[in-house]
């Protein structure tokens, strides 16, 4: 009889020596779980931090950029004018091209053959060449004709005007290869057409070809700013 109560005593002292043990098990994990969480969150502290960091540094470049170009540009040339947001250097088409044609004018040569070199020792010889991810020439029209035709004259004034850089014509050979790095040519045909003071179309300065510097990456810290809520 004492056997029997023996046995269910040993079985009770063993259940009591399970549960405390089961309990520090899931202690152990949630202090585990409690530690990743933590480690997790410094790392990503630390990421946010970089990140800021980044993005101050390259919204820097950006603001000293066309700082710099502006007091290149502002007092140089009739015709240039340098957009004080983004650093795009902005040419009436009459310096480069007669209405509605998209081949350069015989003296829009020597304009080139003093603007580009100008414009690269800012870009890419001033400590901003790694910072640089394109040039972009643009081109853009006014809206007389359909958004195909002018999407197409747009174009090929842009391709025109690359073409003449990196032609056998332009004088300044050793500078061709950095340019060819990072040159795209895009049209916006009228779609980012001007206004004048008052807010009305303006149809002369519609007509136009940009210069524009793409930063590296400008999108992913464009969407790391929205994130971050500044």
């Amino acid at each position: 009889m004492n056997y029997k109560y023996d046995k269910l005593f040993k079985q009770e002292e063993d259940d009591g020596r399970f549960w405390p043990s089961f309990t520090d098990l899931l202690t152990t994990i949630l202090l585990c779980f409690m530690l990743i969480f933590i480690i997790m969150m410094v790392i990503k502290s630390l990421e946010i931090k970089e990140m800021k960091k980044t993005l101050d540094q390259i919204m820097g470049v950006r603001a000293n950029l066309v700082e710099q170009l502006q007091e290149t540009f502002d007092e140089t040339e009739q015709g240039i004018e340098v957009d004080e947001q983004t650093g795009a250097i902005i040419f009436d088409t009459e310096i480069l091209f007669a209405y509605d044609k998209a081949t350069l004018k015989s003296n829009s040569h020597h304009f080139l053959d003093e603007f580009v070199p100008i414009y690269l020792d800012v870009l890419l010889e001033s400590g901003y060449e790694d910072y640089i991810a394109e040039i972009i020439i643009e081109g853009h029209t006014d809206k007389d004709g359909d958004y195909l035709y002018n999407l197409e004259l747009a174009q090929d004034r842009a391709y025109s005007v690359a073409e003449y850089i990196l032609g056998d014509d332009f004088p300044y050979k050793h500078i061709q290869d950095q340019v060819e790095e990072k040159l795209t040519v895009n049209s916006k045909s009228y779609s980012h057409f001007r206004t004048d003071e008052a807010g009305g179309y303006d149809a002369a300065s519609s007509r136009r070809v940009e210069f524009k510097f793409r930063l590296k990456d400008e999108e992913i810290l464009k969407k790391t700013r929205e994130m971050l809520g500044d």
